[in-house]
């Protein structure tokens, strides 16, 4: 914290241990003008800037030569020397051809590797961009925005749907904030958050008045004081501790290391042997005889050196890295594919996370049936069809297209595709249902040509619902309704139900089949939304009564 520090002995409480004003207490700092612009450059020079620690990049030549340290490396090397010294020693060729072969093999492995390592580190760099850029702060009461390497404990951040949390904060109010925080927590759904005080001591997930470093922002607002920046963050302390992860050669490097040092005594043993059996057999005598017979147990130690080794391991690994590459995963160094390969044990908790932290929509219920919605992720694309394998056409086709459209007009969150990779700015559900509505020509363009959004009742835990209100360029003297949520408390609230084009009373009958439907999806281990839409006077627009009462009598 930014405060004193307290008396030995005594615990420090956590700012979420702690009441709103006792943190801007603590900080120094005031919930509506924020710090001033001087005493935020102050704190900046005294706490350091709001980033994560990178160590400091080697040199390219160092990374280069780091390629020869392998064993086996060094004593390919040796032989390609001692070869090149036979080579001005006999001159029987015109260039060193076997040295040349052995130093090209060498080099060529040396290349690979650092090209790799080169490619690996621009990955992370491009990853360490994710982070955000900019953020909302208040300083001498005037919102602006920051570089969010900026900010600094005290500062007072606005944060709302889509946007990146700069810095671990407490809140001070909220508005239906909710958080994805499944890169710090591994929870795959969005988190509410609030302002209201924890006195018992809780873990990252639980801190429900704590937003985090690092994550998304999908649905709400708040104001929130800064707590924690850069090293100091929840994602700080992951990051110093992969920064203090000591670097383990893997079993391939250890295999390596160990037929290197094996052929090192194998072909000096080889050597000694070849010459002290030559000159005590054949009596060898006088320098020049002696040194003939040491140039030929050299040869014969070098030709024992696997030349190709190198060369054929590094492109089996290279093979390996290009098909990590192929499904999205970074490999650092060259050695790292085969670790993969050597795991005999994975241990994981799941929360969640061990999937693509992704919803898709897999079937509309409706009056007249069910339909079955093909693909995966939010990719717009995949086939359509009838849950009884029959066409979509007449009244199921007309009620897909209604509930789709209901869909994606109560909803906030924007589909992006990028890099060939469709992403969703928002929540998780919600860009689902767009990319739903996606299958079945449904796109921003026709829908907001024909209905744009005046107001909006957004979505509490207490009501579980959203609506939106649009008006419609074909029934001008109406106001349209769209609401979702759960689907109890929808369906409590609906008093007709729409069948075909026709609308007709949702009779008790009727209710028990739609709660039977739903519960028999919550069975199949499905996550159920309810959609409905009502129509409104362009009169109640006039008179100011756009709020949670236009979801009642619905259809």
């Amino acid at each position: 914290m930014y405060s004193a520090t307290v008396s030995p002995g005594r615990k420090d409480p956590e700012p979420y241990q702690q009441s709103v004003d006792e943190v801007l207490s603590a900080f120094r700092t005031d919930a509506e003008a924020g710090l001033s612009r001087e005493e935020a450059g102050a704190r900046l020079q005294r706490c350091g800037r709001n980033e994560l620690a990178v160590e400091k990049s080697e040199p390219r030549w160092k990374k280069f030569l780091a390629q020869f340290h392998d064993v086996l490396v060094v004593l390919l090397l040796i032989a390609s020397l001692i070869s090149g010294l036979l080579w001005l020693y006999e001159g029987e060729s015109a260039l060193p051809y076997e040295a040349m072969a052995i130093f090209a093999i060498v080099l060529i492995n040396a290349v690979m590797g650092f090209i790799q390592q080169a490619r690996s580190e621009k990955a992370l760099a491009a990853l360490r961009q994710m982070s955000s850029a900019h953020a909302a702060v208040v300083r001498g009461g005037v919102r602006q925005r920051v570089p969010a390497a900026e900010i600094v404990p005290g500062d007072i951040i606005l944060v709302e749907e889509g946007d990146t949390v700069p810095a671990d904060a407490r809140l001070i109010r909220t508005s239906v904030l909710q958080t994805m925080e499944a890169v710090l927590t591994g929870e795959s759904l969005p988190i509410p958050k609030d302002s209201s005080l924890i006195m018992e001591e809780v873990g990252p997930a639980e801190r429900l008045n704590m937003i985090f470093s690092g994550t998304l922002v999908t649905y709400g607002r708040g104001r929130a004081v800064v707590a924690a920046t850069g090293m100091q963050t929840q994602m700080g302390r992951i990051a110093g501790l992969l920064k203090d992860t000591p670097m383990e050669t893997t079993p391939l490097q250890k295999q390596l290391d160990r037929v290197g040092r094996l052929l090192g005594a194998v072909v000096v043993a080889i050597a000694v042997v070849m010459v002290t059996t030559i000159i005590v057999v054949e009596e060898v005598s006088g320098f020049r005889a002696f040194f003939s017979v040491l140039i030929l147990g050299v040869a014969l130690a070098v030709a024992a050196v696997p030349e190709g080794l190198p060369a054929v391991v590094t492109t089996v690994l290279s093979i390996g890295v290009l098909r990590m590459v192929r499904r999205n995963a970074i490999i650092r160094r060259l050695a790292a594919v085969e670790t993969l390969g050597s795991t005999n044990v994975i241990a994981s908790d799941k929360t969640g996370t061990l999937t693509k932290n992704e919803m898709t929509v897999r079937v509309v219920a409706t009056a007249s049936g069910r339909v079955i919605m093909e693909g995966a992720g939010y990719e717009p694309e995949g086939k359509v069809r009838r849950y009884d394998g029959g066409v979509i056409e007449g009244k199921l086709g007309s009620e897909l297209m209604r509930s789709l459209t209901a869909a994606h007009l109560a909803n906030n969150a924007v589909l992006k595709e990028r890099d060939g990779r469709w992403t969703v700015e928002g929540d998780p559900t919600e860009g689902a249902l767009i990319a739903a509505a996606r299958k079945v020509g449904l796109t921003d363009g026709n829908l907001n040509l024909r209905f744009e959004r005046i107001a909006e009742v957004p979505f509490s835990s207490e009501r579980k619902l959203m609506s939106t209100i649009h008006t419609d360029a074909e029934q001008k003297d109406l106001l349209l309704v769209h609401t979702k949520g759960a689907p109890d408390i929808l369906l409590g609230r609906c008093m007709r139900e729409l069948v075909g084009e026709r609308v007709s009373r949702l009779e008790p009958a009727r209710r028990e089949e739609i709660v039977q439907v739903n519960d028999e999806l919550s069975a199949d281990a499905l996550r159920t939304i309810g959609v409905a839409f009502r129509h409104l006077p362009v009169s109640m627009l006039e008179q100011g009564t756009i709020d949670e009462r236009v979801e009642q009598d619905l259809v």
